[in-house]
């Protein structure tokens, strides 16, 4: 498995669904126009990849849970320290927690 890859076949046996069919519905809800490619993403476009909002987005930047840099007076999260986070989540367990 590539690092920055999500551990799709563990979290389709989490869910007890068919890997291809989870990889089929996330390849459906990607929206068009999205660059995959990015390296480094805007705190609107990791938050939105992570399906949260920006606000909790900055909390987590600022407890340090998910990596990010200073570019100039920018602030960019590197697209791997998303993924990172989510299988930090994942193996934490923490289902039934509120948000």
């Amino acid at each position: 498995m590539h690092r920055t890859e999500l551990p799709l076949a563990q979290i389709a046996d989490l869910l007890d669904v068919p890997e291809s069919d989870l990889r089929n519905l996330l390849s459906k809800r990607r929206p068009a126009g999205v660059d995959t490619t990015l390296a480094a993403l805007t705190v609107a476009e990791a938050a939105r990849r992570i399906g949260i909002g920006r606000t909790k987005l900055y909390e987590y930047v600022t407890s340090g849970e998910i990596a990010s840099v200073k570019i100039g007076s920018l602030r960019r999260i590197p697209a791997e320290a998303v993924n990172d986070f989510l299988a930090r989540q994942l193996a934490a367990g923490d289902f039934g927690a509120a948000a």
